[in-house]
């Protein structure tokens, strides 16, 4: 039982630390806004 124990705690700490970076990044990171053009070809003929 007590690597079962382990195991779990692991996951859970490996988990926590995911978050906290899923969390920093949405946080602080600030999108640059920035034109896009997209080529959309034009196919008439079937």
């Amino acid at each position: 039982m007590p690597s079962t124990f382990r195991l779990l705690r692991n996951l859970v700490l490996l988990l926590a630390v995911l978050f906290a970076g899923v969390w920093a990044l949405a946080t602080f990171v600030e999108p640059q806004p920035r034109e896009m053009t997209v080529n959309v070809p034009i196919d008439i003929e079937k």
